[in-house]
C-alpha cells in the first residue's frame, strides 16, 4: 500500500488528525477516581470516540456497561463499547448488544476475546456463542444498525496458525460488516507499514488505525507485548536499562520513544491514532499536543447545547 506523506506543516493541522482513546473499566473507588480524572483530561481534546474495555466475567461486564453509561449521560465524549463471545451464548451477547443499543451506543469493538483461563491456553468457542469475532461482527448487524470496529495485528495475532490466516480472519470481520480496526500496539513501524501492504493486497480497504501504547512501566509493557505476540525491540529495552528506580526519568523517556513515533507515523501521511492510555492520561496528552491537538472549549459548549435539545 503506498502511504502518502504530508509535509510538517500539514502534518501538524489538527483538522486532518483524529484520536481514540481505550479505557478500561475500575475496580476499586481509587482506580474509578484515575479513570474519571484522565477522562477529564483528555475529553477537551475532541477525541474521535473512547473505547471501553470488556470481560467475559459477571463483575468486569458490569462496570464495563456502568463506565459505557456514565460516559453516555455526564460527557459530551462518544463511547465504543467493547464486546466479546468468551464464554457466553449467542442468547446472552444478544441481549448485551440490544442493552447497549438501548443505552444509546451507537459504536461496538468486536473481540473474539481471550480464553477464559488466559492466554495461553486453546481457545474452544462456547457450544451455544458466536464462533469468532466475524461471527460477532455479524450478530451485531443483524441485530442493531451499530458501527463496528475490530481489531488487527501487524505481527499476527497469537493463536492464527500464519500471517495469511491472521489477514483471512480479518478480511472475514470486514466481509460481515466492521468498517474499522485498530491494531494490536507495537514500536516498530515498518511492522505496520509491512501490514498494511499486506492488509491492501487481500482487497480491504477499511481503516487500519495504529494503536500507540505509551510506554508507562516498562516491564509492565513487556508482559503485555509478551501475552500479545507484539515484539519488544532491542532499542527500547536499552532505552529504559536501569531505569527501574527512576520514575521520573522514564516518563521522560517514555513520552520521547512515543513522540519520536507517532511524528514518524504522521510523516508518511496517517491521520488517526488510536492511544491505549491505561487509564492516565499525562503521556496521551503531552503526545496529542505534540500532533498538534488543543483543547477546543468552544466547540465543547455547542455539543452541550446541542445535547440538551435531543
Amino acid at each position: 500500500m503506498n502511504v502518502p506523506r504530508l509535509s510538517r506543516m500539514e502534518a501538524s493541522d489538527e483538522r486532518r488528525l483524529r484520536v481514540s482513546f481505550e479505557f478500561f473499566p475500575p475496580k476499586t473507588a481509587e482506580m474509578e477516581q484515575s479513570l474519571w480524572e484522565s477522562i477529564g483530561r483528555l475529553a477537551p481534546l475532541q477525541p474521535n470516540f473512547v473505547s471501553v474495555t470488556y470481560g467475559a466475567g459477571g463483575s468486569t461486564r458490569e462496570r464495563t456497561h456502568a463506565t459505557v453509561k456514565r460516559i453516555l449521560g455526564e460527557t459530551l465524549l462518544t463511547p465504543a463499547a467493547h464486546l466479546t463471545c468468551v464464554a457466553a451464548t449467542r442468547t446472552d451477547v444478544d441481549a448485551v448488544i440490544k442493552a447497549y443499543a438501548q443505552a444509546g451506543v451507537r459504536h461496538i469493538v468486536a473481540l473474539r476475546g481471550d480464553p477464559v483461563g488466559g492466554i495461553g491456553e486453546r481457545y474452544a468457542p462456547h457450544p451455544g456463542g458466536y464462533r469468532n469475532a466475524a461471527d460477532l461482527v455479524a450478530g451485531i448487524k443483524r441485530i442493531a444498525d451499530i458501527e463496528v470496529s475490530v481489531s488487527a495485528y501487524p505481527e499476527k495475532h497469537p493463536d492464527s496458525p500464519s500471517i495469511a490466516a491472521d489477514i483471512d480472519m480479518l478480511k472475514a470481520k470486514v466481509d460481515a460488516g466492521a468498517t474499522r480496526a485498530m491494531t494490536q500496539f507495537f514500536f516498530e513501524n515498518s511492522l505496520y507499514f509491512r501490514y498494511l501492504d499486506r492488509v491492501s493486497a487481500a482487497g480491504i480497504d477499511i481503516p487500519i488505525v495504529p494503536g500507540i501504547l505509551p510506554v508507562q512501566n516498562f516491564k509492565q509493557t513487556k508482559n503485555f507485548a509478551a501475552r500479545a505476540g507484539a515484539s519488544i525491540p532491542a532499542w527500547l529495552a536499552e532505552r529504559f536499562d536501569g531505569l527501574d528506580d527512576d520514575p521520573a526519568t522514564r516518563k521522560l523517556i517514555a513520552a520521547a520513544v512515543a513522540a519520536e513515533q507517532v511524528i514518524d507515523l504522521v510523516d508518511h501521511g496517517v491521520t488517526d491514532f488510536h492511544f491505549y492510555t491505561m487509564n492516565r492520561a499525562d503521556l496521551v496528552y503531552a503526545i496529542c499536543h505534540l500532533l498538534g491537538l488543543r483543547p477546543d472549549h468552544g466547540a465543547a459548549t455547542q455539543r452541550q447545547v446541542e445535547k440538551e435539545r435531543v
